[in-house]
């Protein structure tokens, strides 16, 4: 399987794993599947860091770097970017959107915990279980 991770997933997986259910971690332990990671949960997770919601201990680009090596980078392309303009969804989240587009065109599944997110049809979702 080829999972995308929302950025509370991919943030809870090193600073707090015990809220990563047991069915998805084994998803993500698995060295079968693949997993990515998009530059735009990059950025969510610095605007985060800007705003306090998270603090890292390091030169943010090296915090990045090390927390982004394990995953594939889902490239952030035009299509994407308009696959996530037509979505048919009520999310107004712009980083939702563009994860769900992401998801969509590489045939990637989204891992999330965001009710708004799972069930979306021909997006194929993994819920934190």
């Amino acid at each position: 399987m080829r999972i995308l991770l929302d950025t509370h997933i991919w943030l809870w997986s090193f600073r707090e794993p015990q809220r990563i259910g047991p069915v998805l971690k084994r998803y993500l332990r698995d060295s079968k599947n693949e997993l990515w990671l998009s530059p735009v949960s990059t950025w969510e997770a610095l605007v985060l860091q800007r705003k306090g919601r998270v603090i890292i201990h390091q030169p943010a680009a090296d915090w990045i770097a090390a927390l982004t090596a394990p995953f594939r980078e889902a490239p952030l392309t035009h299509a994407v970017a308009v696959t996530a303009e037509n979505l048919s969804f009520q999310h107004r989240d712009p980083v939702d959107r563009f994860l769900a587009a992401t998801a969509k065109i590489l045939d990637l599944t989204l891992a999330t915990a965001d009710t708004k997110l799972l069930g979306l049809g021909d997006i194929a979702t993994l819920a934190n279980r």
